[in-house]
């Protein structure tokens, strides 16, 4: 039971704080909370909103995922916000220079894009086994450079073309397209859906039933012991980073291969750091995980319907950032419970079996010594 209120109990605790925190602020700027929470689940059921959250919500998956699998290491891999910008744009260069069979050339890109974030997520990994330079500080420095290693490849001297005021690489051929599911006006599901489902099995199914999954755990919450398993330390940091960051380098390909089909400067960027917020508030799981997209592609989505009942869209934001927040604070707050009642427990089992010796309370070894006078 505990094990379970442990892991449902701070997401929502997280969510109804941050629902609280909004409500009072709308109060506080004489907005009705009321009407604004019905503006934005009524809109879920207008035009294309739906099928754009499923959209949405499977890029923030693959974010959340490769943060969640360093998180699993004890490693905090703040740099999936660069690998998966590196790997888009050097995926797109090679899917519109390359002319294979259809089918043959979506895999070529996705794979690029897989060994492209893998190979960024190796830096930051070598620099920690070899030098012990913190992830954290070579992965934020790799997310500026990454900024500068796009702006280099799409100039149009490089790998880049002039489309109006905005540059870009060149456009996918269609062979490399992934077609989707077509709703009518309700919009287009990404057909790269079903491989972030494949995904999400695949990191549940690692995790839960393999070996590699249990040292990776071991190694988070224990290095030490791990060790004296057998394990190799370095080894694992090295390998749950490449992991990571494969899995972040296909974060943009639902939506370049399923829409854009090029990578723009002006792309959508951010996701890598809303992934660690939503590997947070799932706990690394995989389900918990799916939840958590789901929710912040809601508040995304719908959010643009309460300019109509005169509620700033920025409270969307508050919501978000109070989320980021109090679930960090409330799996603090639950572990500390836990704990408690946990010392509690064991208190009073070695109360009980201290009063049930049948020797007045003293132990065996008292009793022996007593007897031998």
């Amino acid at each position: 039971m505990g094990t379970l209120r442990g892991r449902l109990l701070p997401p929502v605790l997280a969510i109804a704080f941050s629902a609280l925190l909004c409500t009072v602020t709308l109060m506080v700027s004489g907005a009705n909370p009321a009407s604004g929470i019905a503006a934005m689940v009524t809109q879920v059921g207008e035009g294309s909103v739906a099928v754009d959250i499923v959209n949405s919500a499977a890029v923030y998956y693959l974010a959340a995922l490769a943060v969640a699998i360093g998180f699993q290491m004890n490693l905090f891999n703040i740099g999936v916000e660069g690998q998966f910008r590196v790997a888009a744009v050097t995926a797109a260069i090679v899917g519109a220079a390359i002319d294979l069979p259809a089918g043959l050339h979506a895999v070529v890109v996705i794979l690029t894009a897989a060994v492209t974030g893998a190979l960024y997520a190796a830096i930051p990994a070598l620099l920690k086994i070899t030098r012990n330079v913190h992830e954290v500080i070579s992965s934020i420095m790799l997310n500026a450079i990454a900024a500068g290693v796009i702006a280099l490849l799409i100039r149009e001297d490089m790998f880049g073309e002039l489309r109006g005021s905005n540059i870009g690489t060149h456009t996918i051929p269609e062979s490399g397209w992934v077609g989707g599911i077509g709703f009518g006006d309700r919009g287009t599901l990404f057909g790269l859906v079903f491989l972030v489902l494949v995904i999400g099995v695949g990191y549940w199914v690692m995790m839960n039933r393999t070996r590699f999954g249990f040292e990776l755990r071991a190694s988070g919450e224990s290095p030490t012991a791990a060790a004296a398993g057998g394990v190799n330390a370095r080894r694992m940091i090295l390998v749950a980073m490449l992991m990571s960051g494969a899995v972040a380098g296909l974060v943009a390909m639902p939506e370049l291969l399923g829409r854009d089909h090029t990578y723009l400067i002006t792309s959508p960027a951010g996701y890598g750091f809303t992934g660690i917020a939503i590997a947070l508030l799932g706990r690394n799981h995989p389900g918990g995980i799916a939840l958590g997209a789901l929710l912040w592609a809601f508040l995304d989505k719908s959010s643009l319907a309460l300019d109509n009942v005169g509620v700033p869209k920025e409270i969307v934001t508050i919501m978000q950032g109070s989320i980021v927040l109090s679930v960090v604070i409330a799996y603090e707050v639950v572990r500390r419970v836990e704990l408690r009642a946990e010392r509690r427990r064991v208190g009073r089992q070695l109360g009980a079996n201290g009063g049930g010796t049948g020797n007045g309370g003293a132990t065996p070894a008292a009793a022996t010594a007593g007897g031998a006078s």
